[in-house]
Parts: C-alpha cells; sequence; structure tokens
C-alpha cells in the first residue's frame, strides 16, 4: 500500500513540473501573418482539412497569399473577427500574383485586393485551392 502512495505522489509531483511549462501565458510568440480589414492577426494553423463537397464555399472565407508582393506583404483574408462575414478561421487557401507592369503596393484588407484585382494589377488563382481551419488572434 505504501508502495502504490509513493509512486502516486511521484507520478503527482512529475505532472505538476510538467503542467506550468505548457499552461504558462505568454509561452507562445504570435508573430503577423495575415492581415484583415486592414489589421494584423497571428494564427496558428489547427488543421488542413478536405475539400468540401461540390466546392459550397459559404461557410469558409477566402485567404489569400501573395507571392510577389512588395516587403512585409502578408496573407489577406476575406474577414476577421468582430466582421459578420467570419465565419471562424475556415479558410480557403488560394495564391495571387501582380500582373507585369501594375503598381504594387502594400495590401492590408480584403476590399482593398478586390480593388486591385478589379483594376486588373492582381490576378487571383482559385483553380486549386487549399482548405484550413486556422482562427486569427489580433496582433497587439
Amino acid at each position: 500500500m505504501r508502495r502504490i502512495a509513493v509512486v502516486g505522489l511521484v507520478v503527482a509531483m512529475l505532472f505538476a513540473l510538467a503542467v506550468p511549462a505548457f499552461a504558462l501565458p505568454g509561452k507562445f510568440s504570435f508573430q503577423p501573418g495575415i492581415y484583415a480589414d486592414g489589421q494584423a492577426y497571428s494564427s496558428r494553423k489547427v488543421a488542413d482539412i478536405p475539400a468540401p463537397n461540390g466546392h459550397n464555399l459559404q461557410s469558409f472565407d477566402m485567404l489569400v497569399k501573395i507571392t510577389n508582393g512588395v516587403e512585409g506583404q502578408l496573407a489577406v483574408a476575406e474577414a476577421a473577427p468582430g466582421n459578420p462575414a467570419y465565419n471562424g478561421g475556415r479558410w480557403y487557401e488560394v495564391p495571387a500574383t501582380w500582373n507585369a507592369g501594375a503598381e504594387k503596393t502594400l495590401i492590408t484588407s480584403y476590399a482593398q485586393l478586390m480593388e486591385e484585382v478589379a483594376a486588373g494589377h492582381l490576378t487571383i488563382d482559385d483553380s486549386n485551392p487549399g482548405f484550413l481551419v486556422c482562427p486569427l488572434v489580433p496582433v497587439k
């Protein structure tokens, strides 16, 4: 009986020492990685997910990675927390490329991105999107 108590105590002590290393706030570094609604957000990809049947994208937001943007360009999200259109971090990810001769600028919102696409400056390739879960956290 005493041996079980000692083993239990040792296991409890090891668990108590290990848990704080993961539970302390500030242990994870969230760096800016996505612009949405004019604000920088960080994010951690939770999982890749299979494409929805029939590519019904209503429950996903677009996440655009600009492959040849200006220095400091982050991916651009269609919506963010607080925006009624935000789907909680469910994304279909697509690349965009600046077209030859277009004057490149830093894009920080989906509206700005769509203006550049409409003007013929950027091309979005949505022929083979990736699907993922990746919630946004504001960068302070």
